[in-house]
């Protein structure tokens, strides 16, 4: 078995709010604020400083957010912190701004780390934690979990989660959980397209590792520049994406890890990736 190297994000105060285990290649970031796991300010930035820490790492393959507790993966922006702030001089409004910002910034963090991620989910996901489901490249969860964007039911239009919500499910399917605000069920977002598998909660764990330890398999090289060419490509032309992925094949082509994968193909052996 793999060594466990475990290091933790400290927010100011000295909680650690992000906990991050790497074994074999798998970067595992939980965040650790139950019973909500809300993205407060502090949370964003340590996960943000986390998937910094983990592009700049040759070990780490892919990453894994998950939440610690039983019942909420993450329930969203901490509300009573935004809310605190409206007594502010300027009534919260930069704080608002330093806050969507930030998220913002977190979420295209995600989409476009050179690395995969794959969200665990073990419970609700709501507003900005639907968000981050929706960012993650992969998402995997439990029949018990439930998804959903209610700004609406408090006057506030999910407006931030419906940029990575529009772009992972079908309009009409966005639109409805966004207007509506209602809960969906882990069937129903598997239906939507916004997870990729649905597990008994006992086997969540079991599955993702699955999955994380077969991409970490793969040539580091080839995820990585098929990663980037995908979210590229989706906001192109079809003219302009099959200019822009021939460019990326040949290129591809002419890597070494491309060299010995086609060679160990023929030869009938498992590859052994030149670079990390």
């Amino acid at each position: 078995m793999a060594d466990v190297v475990a290091f933790d994000a400290k927010s100011n105060e000295g909680d650690t709010l992000v906990v991050a285990q790497e074994a074999g290649g798998v970067l595992r970031l939980t965040l650790n604020a139950p019973p909500a796991n809300a993205l407060s300010r502090a949370m964003m930035r340590e996960l943000a400083g986390a998937l910094e820490a983990a592009a700049a790492s040759a070990s780490v393959r892919v990453v894994v957010i998950s939440a610690a507790g039983t019942s909420i993966f993450s329930a969203g922006h901490d509300l009573a912190e935004i809310d605190a702030h409206r007594a502010d001089a300027d009534e919260g409004r930069a704080f608002f701004e330093e806050v969507v910002g930030g998220c913002a910034d977190l979420m295209q963090a995600i989409v476009m780390h050179e690395k995969p991620v794959i969200a665990e989910v073990n419970g609700l996901a709501t507003a900005a934690g639907c968000q981050l489901v929706a960012s993650c490249d992969l998402a995997v969860c439990t029949d018990r979990a439930t998804f959903c964007t209610p700004g609406v039911n408090i006057g506030l239009f999910c407006s931030m989660p419906m940029v990575a919500l529009s772009r992972t499910v079908a309009r009409k399917q966005a639109m409805e959980m966004l207007l509506t605000g209602e809960t969906i069920d882990a069937g129903t977002a598997k239906e939507f397209g916004l997870v990729n598998r649905v597990v008994p909660n006992e086997y969540l764990r079991t599955v993702v590792d699955k999955y994380a330890a077969s991409i970490a398999a793969k040539s580091a090289h080839a995820v990585r520049v098929g990663k980037q060419a995908f979210y590229r490509q989706a906001e192109m032309s079809q003219k302009e994406a099959y200019a822009d992925a021939a460019r990326v094949m040949v290129e591809n082509m002419m890597a070494d890890d491309a060299r010995e994968g086609i060679a160990a193909f023929l030869d009938q052996r498992v590859p052994r990736w030149p670079r990390a």
